[in-house]
């Protein structure tokens, strides 16, 4: 009987030694709480590590060509005799997968290229918000951009640019006036112009600058008011611009509209998605996109309908979601003309990816096709009314407004 009561007070001394360390120790509850967290956290992080790496093994060992590019890459990065650029063997591999496609459409493009492409496809740019023009050895201000950092600190039309940031800007070239003017956003540069033979000092903070893709007038003809609007690219803020000229124009109680989409190059579709549905409601298939596994249909996400006559401009270098634009109209609305010439015939979709390099690649993940399941690639889009413009005389617009009146 003595025994087990031994035995019993020795199994209870064995579990008190288990917590000796810390109720021995000098440690306050505060740090003995700290100290099982960061141990969790330490698991919770060794055990993403873990995952991590068996992961990108087990991907590896499923997909044989990752690991033999990955291997080449490691075999000559470490045994090349001579000096590797990483840089330019990783984008050179890169521009290997692209150019491997055979797809007009796939490209990979450098910096300078890659910064335009972006700026349309974002309608924006960072700068202060000038437009020149090269007059003898100097850039004059022809054109400054409302709410602009240029135009709330008084820069004006006509200004002559003589430095910037100490830089004299005589006799550069427009490319170096971009790299003066070009920098990262809420950054601040100086600019000394010339104005009336007087020298005036801005200092301007680079801020971003919408770039104005949709415009909009009224022509009053024969008691009518026809509405005009203007889509040059659709880009991130098109929707947003189409939308105000489109409630600007309505609120003048117009009688038709015309809407123009000449050597408009496409860009996102999800803006000519919400363009087109301030026409047509819910039931309405815009168009249909079509990738590996399947095709599926693509509709309107407003209720809204419109009922007066439109006639949509379109010429050679209309293309891509200009296209998806026109065709749906062909395909759902009773009361359009399309006037001009056959459209360039871009039927797929492409994804964008801006590499660490500063380059951008684009490729082709989809075909898009029209409301009825129509592809207009290579093909283009046919006007009703076929009209070529003079050298100083625009035709089309003339044949357009002759439509409507």
């Amino acid at each position: 009987m003595s025994s087990n009561v031994k035995k019993k007070k020795k199994l209870k001394k064995k579990k008190k030694n288990k917590l000796s360390f810390f109720t021995n120790s000098n440690f306050t509850i505060f740090e003995v709480i700290l100290f099982i967290f960061a141990s969790i956290i330490f698991g919770m992080i060794a055990g993403c590590i873990l995952t991590y790496s068996s992961s990108s093994l087990s991907l590896m060992r499923s997909d044989s060509h990752l690991g033999e590019i990955i291997n080449s890459y490691k075999n000559i990065t470490n045994n090349f005799y001579g000096d590797v650029d990483r840089d330019e063997i990783t984008n050179s591999a890169i521009k290997g997968m692209i150019d491997s496609l055979d797809d007009p459409h796939s490209a990979i493009l450098n910096s300078n290229y890659s910064d335009e492409f972006n700026e349309k496809v974002d309608g924006k740019f960072v700068g202060i918000g000038i437009e020149v023009v090269e007059d003898d050895e100097y850039f004059v201000i022809k054109n400054v951009v409302d709410d602009s950092p240029a135009y709330k600190n008084g820069i004006k039309t006509g200004d002559i640019i003589l430095s910037i940031d100490d830089v004299d800007c005589y006799n550069i070239s427009l490319n170096e006036l971009k790299t003066l003017i070009d920098g990262n956003i809420n950054t601040y540069l100086k600019i000394i112009i010339n104005r009336d033979d007087e020298q005036l000092e801005f200092k301007l903070k680079r801020e971003y600058i919408d770039i104005i893709n949709v415009t909009d007038k009224i022509f009053n003809v024969n008691d009518k008011k026809i509405g005009y609007i203007r889509i040059s690219v659709f880009s991130s803020n098109s929707y947003e611009q189409f939308n105000e000229s489109f409630k600007t124009i309505n609120n003048e109680k117009i009688d038709s509209l015309i809407i123009d989409l000449r050597s408009n190059p496409g860009g996102q579709l999800q803006q000519a998605r919400k363009i087109l549905s301030l026409f047509f409601n819910k039931s309405t298939v815009l168009y249909q996109l079509k990738n590996n596994n399947k095709t599926y249909k693509v509709y309107s996400i407003n209720n809204k309908t419109v009922k007066y006559p439109i006639v949509i401009l379109i010429n050679e270098n209309t293309a891509s979601a200009a296209e998806v634009v026109t065709s749906c109209f062909i395909d759902n609305y009773d009361k359009v003309t399309i006037i001009g010439t056959k459209s360039y015939g871009k039927g797929s979709v492409q994804k964008s990816q801006t590499l660490i390099s500063g380059m951008t690649i684009k490729y082709t993940v989809e075909e898009w096709l029209t409301s009825k399941g129509k592809s207009i690639d290579e093909i283009g889009i046919e006007p009703d009314i076929e009209v070529y413009n003079e050298d100083d005389r625009d035709l089309q617009l003339v044949s357009a407004i002759n439509e409507l009146k």
